[in-house]
């Protein structure tokens, strides 16, 4: 995955993938410290929210370690950062630390930070250079960059389906389609992201729980639901304490907002001329509350609403060996008039999960934020 950075930075990669279901929703970070004489004196990842920084834990390992870490070289994957936060700022830990030198992947598109950073180590005379990684780094970040540039989540569509595209048939039937090694790869898709969104119409059919139990994660990802009319049942299994349950719907009604708010949920009305949730500001309120990754498990409707309004970013399809004929679809948006109204895609990367296929694919011009 990382073979185009050198290798130093193809081991800071590796160490802010480590943080891929940890750092949430800060980016993905990794740092690694290397001497003067070519040796490795230090390495970590950023950590939990309000946690250290990857270039924090590299000095901490160093420092641990007894190594000397004056005149070395640190190899991070994102622009150390420059302001106060829940923490201190890197750029000026390494300085302190004696750092001659950092290689960076990316600068830093949170407006706090913003090539500060590089600046200050410039001004303090450490030697920067930007570049190596750049692509690596931005994809494990694609949230981080679209919320910091867009001011909204990557939205991830996920689906499981037969191979002409049934989800469920007709009577609701749906499980299970695919395969068990493609749930699991599933659930490890929701660890990374920051939520899971779903429908009140898969909520009221399914009552899912929407977590991740069939995958390692230090976290539970938050859950939001559209409920248009707040019918949201206050014993719904995606109430689950530690975690938090964002409604989003476009009926006021006091009474119901109070019940579901006493067991833990946050209700957000946004109504658009409709009488039903306006998806554009609902992803904007998302991005406000620090979502990185979306990732939709919902129904063929509000699958369709999402594609039908431009909000999806990156499909993550399941395809199980077999054809199920007519019945529920993907996406409900069309019918389309003329092929050339169709949605371009470009595949990232197609592999099979025991006996079925896994499909990333995004769409066309998505990513040019």
């Amino acid at each position: 995955m990382f073979h185009k950075a050198p290798s130093h930075i193809h081991q800071a990669l590796g160490l802010a993938a480590q943080a891929l279901c940890v750092s949430n929703p800060n980016p993905r970070v990794g740092c690694v410290l290397v001497s003067p004489g070519g040796e490795v004196i230090g390495q970590g990842s950023t950590q939990r929210a309000g946690g250290p920084h990857a270039e924090v834990m590299a000095l901490r390992d160093a420092n641990d370690r007894g190594l000397d870490t004056t005149g070395a070289t640190a190899y991070v994957t994102l622009e150390p950062c420059s302001h106060h936060g829940r923490t201190g700022p890197c750029c000026d830990a390494l300085v302190q630390a004696g750092i001659a030198r950092v290689v960076a992947s990316l600068t830093d598109p949170n407006p706090l930070v913003g090539g500060r950073g590089f600046d200050r180590l410039r001004a303090a005379g450490v030697d920067v250079v930007v570049g190596p990684g750049a692509e690596e780094s931005r994809e494990l970040n694609i949230g981080f960059f679209s919320r910091m540039v867009r001011g909204t989540p990557w939205v991830r569509l996920k689906v499981a389906s037969s191979l002409d595209g049934t989800t469920a048939l007709n009577n609701g039937a749906s499980q299970w389609i695919t395969s068990r090694a493609a749930r699991a790869d599933g659930h490890a898709w929701r660890a990374r992201a920051c939520a899971v969104l779903t429908g009140i119409g898969t909520v009221l059919d399914d009552n899912p729980r929407l977590d991740v139990r069939d995958a390692p994660s230090p976290r539970q990802p938050h859950v939001v639901v559209v409920d248009s009319r707040l019918q949201l049942p206050a014993n719904a299994h995606v109430l689950m304490e530690g975690r938090d349950c964002y409604v989003y719907t476009a009926f006021d009604d006091k009474a119901r907002k109070a019940e579901l708010q006493a067991r833990g949920a946050t209700v957000i009305r946004l109504p658009n001329a409709s009488g039903k949730v306006d998806l554009s500001a609902m992803l904007l309120d998302l991005g406000k509350r620090g979502i990185n990754e979306l990732h939709v498990e919902a129904g063929h409707k509000l699958n369709g609403s999402l594609v039908r309004e431009g909000l999806v970013d990156e499909l993550l399809l399941y395809l199980a060996p077999r054809l199920l004929g007519a019945g529920r679809g993907m996406a409900d948006f069309g019918p389309l008039t003329a092929l050339a109204d169709g949605l371009a895609l470009d595949f990232k990367s197609v592999a099979h999960l025991g006996a079925d296929l896994r499909i990333v694919a995004r769409m066309q011009g998505r990513d040019t934020f």
